[in-house]
C-alpha cells in the first residue's frame, strides 16, 4: 500500500525588472531560509509570513533551483514513480525562465533541458538495465489541446478517459529518443509552435499552458522469477501561463480573450486545490477545465508533485504576489499517494522485447536452413555432370562420322543426348529457381536484420558511458543526498522549536488565566472582608 506525501512547494523571487526600477518600485519581500516575509506597502508593521519547502532569493542560480526542485524527483521517476513539476505565478514573474531558461547556455538553461542530461546520466550509471525513453509536448490554448510535435500543431486534440489508462490524449505524438540532442530537438520544435504574445507586463508572454512529458520505461532481470521486471515512470514538466489583470497588461482583442481563458483555467485549478485541502466534499471539480483534467493524477493522485511559485518583489505587484503565496500555501497541503508503476500491461518496452525475441528466432531459423552448397550437390550426383554430358555428345558425333555403328545405336545415342539436353535445361531452371529463392531468403534475412537493428536501437542499454562522467555524477548524487538529510534535520529542528513555542504560549495563556482567576478570588475576598459603612 502506498504512503501519502504532500505536494512540495518552492518559491522563487525574481529580481526587479527594468520597468519596475523605472517606476521606482520598492522591495516588499524578505527571504528567511524556508520563509517568505511579505511587507505591505507603506505599512511595514503589517507583515505576512509563509513557510515553504524551499525559498529561492533573487541571486539563486539555475543549477541550484534544479538541484533543490527536480533532482530527487527525477531520480524517483527513473525508479518508476510518476512525477510533476509545475511553475505557477503572475505573468512576467519568471515561470518560463525557471522551466526552460536559455537551453543554449550551460549557466542559464532551466529545469526542462537540465532534466535531459540528468536522465541520460542515470541511464549510463545503471548497469544491467534496458531503457525506453519517449517524449510528447502539448499546449492548452483557449481550452484547446494542441500537439506541438505533430505535423499540424494547430489541430485540436481529443481528451479521453479510460478505466485502465486514466485521462489521455487521443493520437498524441510520442517520439522515441536515444540521446540528449534528440530530446533538445523535440523541445525546440515544440517551443517554435507555442502560442506567445506581447503584453504590457511581458514582451514574450506565454498565451498557453504547456506540458513536456518524458515517459521512462525500464526493464531489468528479476533474480527471483528469472523474468524481466518492468517499471514505467512519467515526468510532466508544466509551464503554466501567468495569471493576468487587464488593467496592468493592457490586453485587448485576442490577447484579452486569451487572458480570460487563462484566468478561468487557473481559477479551476485553484478550486481543485481548495476542494482537495478543505476535504468538506467528496467531489473535486477536475472536469471544469482541460488543465485540471490533465493534472488530475498530479493533484491528489499517484504522482510526486513539486510546485514552483514565481513571484515579483515589487510593491507594484503586492496583491498578485500575496495571491500567489496564498495559492502555493494551500497547494502545500495537498496529499498525493505515489507508488511505483510496476509491470504495467501496456508497457511498450515489453512489446519491443517480444518483437526483438521473435526477430532473433526468425533469423536463427533462417540460419539453420543454411546456405546450400551447390558444388557439393553437383559432385554427389544430384546435378548432371557437364563434362560427362559433353563426352556423350562427342561420342554420338564420332560414331556417326566413322560409320562404325548401327542405325539403332545412333538413334539411341541421339535420344540420350536429347534427354540429357532436356534434363540439363530442367536442372538449369531448377538452379535458377533455387538461386532466386536463395536471393529472396537473403533479402528477407537482411530485412529481418535491419528490423532487429532498428528495434534494438530504440532501446538504451544502461551502464554504458564515460567513467569519469559516471564518477562526477555519483559524487553529485552523494552530495545532494547529504544536503537533503541536512535540510530534513533543520526542518525537524525548526518544527520542534515551533512546537516548544506553542507549548510555552499555551502555558503562558494558562498561567494568565490562572492569575486572572486568582485576582478575581482575591477581589471577592477583599469585598467580603472589607467593613461596611454601618460598622464604622
Amino acid at each position: 500500500m502506498s504512503s501519502s506525501e504532500t505536494v512540495k512547494v518552492m518559491v522563487r523571487v525574481r529580481p526587479m525588472n527594468g520597468k519596475e526600477r523605472e517606476r521606482g518600485c520598492e522591495n516588499v519581500i524578505e527571504v528567511d531560509q524556508q520563509q517568505v516575509i511579505l511587507n505591505k506597502p507603506n505599512e511595514k508593521d503589517m507583515q505576512k509570513v509563509f513557510a515553504f519547502d524551499s525559498v529561492f532569493p533573487t541571486t539563486v542560480s539555475q543549477a541550484q533551483v534544479y538541484e533543490d526542485t527536480a533532482f530527487q524527483l527525477i531520480e524517483s521517476v527513473v525508479e518508476g514513480y510518476n512525477g510533476t513539476i509545475l511553475a505557477y505565478g503572475q505573468t512576467g514573474c519568471g515561470k518560463t525562465f525557471s522551466m526552460m531558461g536559455d537551453p543554449a547556455s550551460e549557466v542559464n538553461k532551466g529545469i526542462i533541458p537540465r532534466a535531459f542530461g540528468h536522465i541520460f546520466n542515470l541511464i549510463q550509471s545503471s548497469a544491467q538495465k534496458n531503457f525506453l525513453i519517449r517524449c510528447s509536448f502539448i499546449e492548452i490554448y483557449n481550452e484547446e489541446i494542441h500537439d506541438l510535435l505533430s505535423r499540424d500543431p494547430r489541430a485540436r486534440m481529443e481528451l479521453k478517459e479510460a478505466q485502465d489508462k486514466g485521462v489521455f490524449i487521443k493520437d498524441l505524438t510520442m517520439s522515441v529518443v536515444r540521446s540528449i540532442p534528440e530530446m533538445e530537438r523535440l523541445m525546440n520544435l515544440g517551443n517554435s509552435s507555442r502560442s506567445v504574445g506581447e503584453t504590457a507586463m511581458n514582451k514574450e508572454s506565454s498565451r498557453s499552458h504547456s506540458v513536456f512529458t518524458i515517459y521512462i520505461e525500464v526493464s531489468e532481470p528479476n533474480p527471483t522469477t528469472g523474468e524481466d521486471r518492468i517499471t514505467a515512470g512519467k515526468l510532466n514538466l508544466v509551464d503554466l501561463a501567468g495569471s493576468e489583470r487587464q488593467s496592468k497588461t493592457g490586453a485587448t482583442g485576442d490577447r484579452l480573450k486569451e487572458a480570460n481563458k487563462i484566468n478561468l483555467s487557473l481559477t479551476a485549478l485553484g478550486n481543485v486545490i481548495s476542494a482537495l485541502v478543505d476535504g468538506k466534499t467528496a467531489h473535486v471539480p477536475y472536469r471544469d477545465s482541460k488543465l485540471t483534467r490533465l493534472l488530475q493524477d498530479s493533484l491528489g493522485g499517484n504522482t510526486k508533485t513539486v510546485m514552483v511559485a514565481a513571484v515579483s518583489p515589487a510593491d507594484y505587484n503586492y496583491d498578485e504576489t500575496l495571491s500567489t503565496l496564498r495559492y502555493a500555501s494551500r497547494a502545500k497541503q495537498i496529499k498525493n499517494k505515489p507508488r511505483i508503476n510496476e509491470d504495467p500491461k501496456d508497457a511498450l518496452i515489453r512489446q519491443f522485447a517480444d518483437e526483438i525475441k521473435k526477430l532473433k528466432e526468425l533469423l536463427e531459423a533462417s540460419k539453420r536452413g543454411g546456405n546450400i552448397d551447390w558444388d557439393a550437390l553437383q559432385g554427389s550426383g544430384q546435378l548432371p555432370n557437364v563434362a560427362e554430358k559433353k563426352n556423350w555428345e562427342g561420342e554420338a558425333e564420332d560414331l556417326t562420322k566413322s560409320g562404325k555403328h548401327s542405325k539403332t545405336k545412333v538413334k539411341r545415342l541421339e535420344e540420350d543426348v536429347t534427354t540429357l539436353n532436356r534434363d540439363r535445361e530442367r536442372m538449369e531452371g531448377e538452379l535458377r529457381a533455387r538461386e532466386e529463392l536463395l536471393n529472396s531468403e537473403k533479402s528477407k534475412r537482411e530485412q529481418l536484420e535491419a528490423m532487429l537493428k532498428g528495434m534494438e536501437q530504440r532501446m538504451l542499454v544502461g551502464g554504458q558511458g564515460d567513467e569519469d562522467q559516471k564518477r562526477k555524477f555519483k559524487e553529485l548524487q552523494v552530495k545532494l543526498k547529504k544536503e537533503k538529510k541536512k535540510q530534513e534535520a533543520l526542518m525537524a529542528e525548526k518544527s520542534r522549536k515551533e512546537e516548544e513555542m506553542l507549548l510555552k504560549e499555551k502555558e503562558y495563556q494558562s498561567l494568565q488565566e490562572e492569575v486572572e482567576e486568582q485576582r478575581k478570588l482575591l477581589k471577592n475576598c477583599l469585598l467580603y472582608t472589607s467593613p461596611s459603612p454601618r460598622d464604622s
